[in-house]
């Protein structure tokens, strides 16, 4: 009788699961993995590389099209590292509005984790919920940045402008009529903060939604609970950080053990997990949600009661306002120079981390004193969860791949880079 052998089998990169650009080498001995083995460089776009040809403010876009779910977020290690090197000092105002955005980039991406690994698990229903939350805080981008998803909005020195007054409304139109116009409108008659608190408020009740479809459901649970379980030992020594860390039992968040910007002025808890499954970092995703909306909720009264600077008022690193270019030869060369041949960053070597929604996000970065980084490196955190898929997908069944992939919350922008 011929002897059974294990079969080699091509998961991706065309199938939906594998978010984008993943080439699953599966090694199965009937429907049981035994061997995973990640190819990637499929999206391969030469970031770090590219930043050294460029101005510090021109390699700045680069970073949105990185995790390009979590904009602001990556922006905000760039702004951090180029700023540690500078030696400025960010205006509290923009390091509130930075803290804000960065909460807001935190719910974008965990609202899309949740509705894409729902329905990769079978839940279709849970993506059009979450997406619905979605439109109103990418309206929120577009808001301050003109864009929905690219900003551009972080600025070494503090934020590109600061919160208008006004948000954008809806008009009827052959699909929609006045009537359901108004609806969407009853919370942009004010300012972008008066929107965001609206939103704060509605929330917490969104998220009772989500747990409604799924915390309790069995189906959900069968397809998480005890599925790539990682113990706090291997998590350390994997190099695990954000949700797959805490989801263990570590309680590490830089936002609380080394705090940036305005985190050491606001409160939140850290969520964290028991058994160190699927289900336990889903139930910390979701609590980080209901966490981040606790800060927003914090930096929009703040920023209500404190108005001031959004950017440094050093215009070698920050550009001049439009009207002192327009009346002022000074500020017109400054403007010129700046956006030509950007500035000069002292000589030195700096590292700077951000809690990212999917881990610690760094940026490592070289200056030899000229205008551009001499080298860049990105430190992201789907690279090193996606290191871990051999060991964690090892005697599931195939389609427990497929949730163990979901759990990791990958995106290839930053691991092919």
């Amino acid at each position: 009788m011929a002897e059974i052998k294990n079969y080699t089998l091509n998961f991706g990169p065309q199938h939906p699961a594998a978010h984008g650009v993943l080439r699953l080498v599966l090694e199965l001995d009937g429907e049981v993995v035994q061997r995973a083995d990640p190819h990637i460089g499929l999206l391969h776009r030469a970031t770090e590389k590219l930043a050294e040809h460029k101005t510090y403010i021109q390699a700045l876009p680069y970073m949105d099209r990185l995790d390009y779910m979590s904009m602001m977020c990556n922006e905000h290690a760039y702004c951090l590292a180029v700023e540690k090197l500078l030696g400025i000092e960010v205006p509290i105002r923009a390091q509130y509005i930075r803290v804000m955005f960065s909460e807001i980039t935190r719910l974008l991406n965990h609202l899309l984790w949740l509705g894409s690994h729902g329905n990769d698990c079978g839940s279709s229903t849970i993506l059009i919920y979450t997406f619905r939350e979605r439109e109103d805080l990418l309206d929120m981008y577009e808001a301050v940045s003109g864009a929905r998803m690219h900003a551009a909005y972080f600025r070494p020195g503090g934020v590109y402008r600061d919160l208008p007054d006004t948000m954008a409304q809806h008009a009827p139109s052959k699909l929609r009529n006045s009537k359901a116009m108004e609806k969407l409108n009853a919370a942009r008659q004010g300012s972008l903060l008066d929107f965001i608190d609206d939103f704060t408020q509605r929330f917490p009740k969104c998220v009772d939604e989500y747990e409604t479809l799924l915390t309790n459901n069995r189906i959900w649970k069968q397809r998480t609970v005890s599925i790539g379980v990682l113990s706090p030992e291997r998590a350390l020594n994997l190099g695990m950080s954000g949700p797959m860390l805490r989801g263990s039992g570590i309680a590490w968040d830089l936002r609380k053990t080394q705090p940036y910007d305005a985190y050491d002025k606001v409160e939140f808890d850290v969520p964290v997990g028991v058994t160190g499954d699927s289900y336990d970092r889903y139930l910390c995703r979701v609590q980080e949600m209901r966490e981040s909306n606790r800060i927003i909720k914090q930096c929009v009264d703040w920023l209500r009661a404190n108005p001031g600077p959004v950017i440094t008022d050093n215009n070698k690193v920050a550009p001049p306002s439009r009207e002192g270019m327009k009346t002022n030869m000074e500020d017109l060369i400054h403007h010129f120079k700046l956006f030509t041949e950007g500035f000069h960053v002292p000589e030195g070597e700096v590292y700077a981390g951000v809690e990212h929604p999917k881990g610690e996000f760094g940026i490592y970065m070289v200056s030899d004193g000229a205008n551009k980084p001499y080298r860049m490196k990105i430190r992201p955190p789907g690279y090193v969860h996606l290191a871990a898929l051999d060991e964690l997908s090892k005697g599931h069944m195939l389609a427990d791949a497929v949730a163990i992939i979901g759990t990791l919350d990958i995106v290839f922008g930053e691991i092919d880079r």
